[in-house]
């Protein structure tokens, strides 16, 4: 997986999805079979990683990319559409943000 650094040449994008505790692992299976299965094999893509806070009331989706247009490119295919159209049933609210590392600390 890619360090973090500020000087990195690749899109980050870090998406946060909020829910109850109920629906926290039909979410996490649903984000973890969507990358094993088709986003990791989107041209472009680097790595990414998932993170649920301790409440279950979140997930924060961190993910590398070659370009930002490898992104939405990914994110206009009508698999992830759908996808998208599944995952929006299991949480209030999910919004992916595009961004430029600033700074780095190891």
């Amino acid at each position: 997986m890619p360090k973090i650094c500020k000087d990195a040449t690749y899109q980050t994008v870090i998406t946060t999805f909020e829910m109850t505790p109920g629906t926290c692992q039909d979410l996490l299976d649903a984000l973890t079979e969507a990358y094993e299965t088709f986003i990791s094999k989107q041209p472009g893509f680097i790595a990414a990683g998932l993170h649920v806070n301790d409440a279950q009331t979140r997930i924060a989706n961190y993910s590398q990319w070659e370009r930002r247009e490898d992104f939405q490119a990914m994110l206009r295919t009508e698999e992830m559409r759908e996808r998208n159209r599944q995952i929006n049933l299991l949480c209030r609210s999910f919004e992916p943000v595009m961004y430029d590392v600033v700074a780095a600390f190891d």
